[in-house]
């Protein structure tokens, strides 16, 4: 089964904005791409109605991607940390309701690379305050045909949700049509001992698939087996985009958050071109037309 093969805009810039979303959208659909993650770290840095506009103009399927900056936190916060961090979710998928996104993905439990060493007990109360906080906003998603997909990360990023198993176990009672998980390459290579083994196990809960090289750079310039990867998702019957997410190290904030010290490619352009070569090759390889 083909899939639509996707970009983040982060590949490029952050914080994305109205301006940067007409040249990238542009950017994306002449490099080959049928859809685009808008990634929402400020409400208001770009306008649903004139996102779905360029996003039409250029026949591309929009995804919403949720930020977790720090102060967005589900657990282990403040109760009004926690009521804005709902409220921030909310937000996400009226966005995408409006735009037509079918899924808002992202790690949403606690701010990307907030860590903290953790007992049993510790653990247990958290997923239980995790399971509250995320109840009314997985009915919110469920009554606009949204799926809210949760998406684990690697333990310097997380001290909470690192495993497809770990993400089962928390969110178990809510999975369903308001919530599944969102899955990463880049983070399944360094937690799960098979990757193709972890996508099997999420199953009819995988909502959304993110990639890029195992360095966070071009898919099919690493060591990932992507064959094996696609029998994964054939074997669970997958059909969604796959998302390529890679980060500019051009803007320090996004440098700093996602680690980029180096650059990953040639140039930003590059990096999505030969992702999307090669995915595209491999596809036409498995699913001859």
């Amino acid at each position: 089964m083909r899939r639509t093969l996707g970009v983040n805009t982060w590949v490029w810039t952050s914080p994305l904005t109205d301006s940067s979303l007409e040249s990238l959208a542009a950017k994306a659909a002449a490099l080959g791409f049928g859809a685009i993650e808008l990634p929402i770290e400020t409400p208001g840095d770009w306008s649903p109605d004139r996102a779905r506009e360029v996003l039409a103009e250029h026949r591309l399927l929009p995804i919403v991607v949720g930020a977790m900056g720090p102060g967005r936190n589900l657990i282990a916060a403040p109760a009004s940390e926690i009521v804005a961090t709902q409220n921030y979710l909310v937000h996400c998928i009226d966005v995408a309701e409006r735009i037509g996104s079918r899924v808002v993905a992202g790690p949403f439990y606690a701010a990307t690379g907030r860590t903290w060493r953790m007992t049993d007990a510790d653990r247990a109360a958290h997923l239980d305050e995790l399971r509250a906080a995320l109840t009314p906003v997985v009915n919110r998603a469920e009554r606009g045909g949204i799926r809210l997909a949760v998406e684990p990360l690697n333990r310097y990023e997380t001290s909470l949700i690192n495993t497809v198993e770990q993400a089962l176990a928390a969110l178990g009672p809510l999975l369903g049509r308001g919530l599944g998980l969102a899955l990463d390459s880049y983070h399944l290579n360094i937690e799960e001992k098979s990757i193709g083994d972890a996508i099997r196990r999420a199953g009819e809960h995988l909502a959304y698939v993110q990639v890029c090289g195992n360095d966070r750079g071009a898919v099919g310039d690493d060591h990932i087996d992507w064959s094996a990867f696609f029998d994964a998702l054939d074997d669970v019957g997958y059909r969604g985009p796959l998302g390529l997410e890679s980060f500019t190290g051009d803007n320090a904030t996004i440098a700093v958050a996602a680690s980029v010290w180096r650059p990953l490619a040639d140039s930003q352009d590059a990096l999505a071109a030969r992702s999307f070569a090669y995915l595209t090759a491999l596809q036409n390889e498995r699913y001859p037309r």
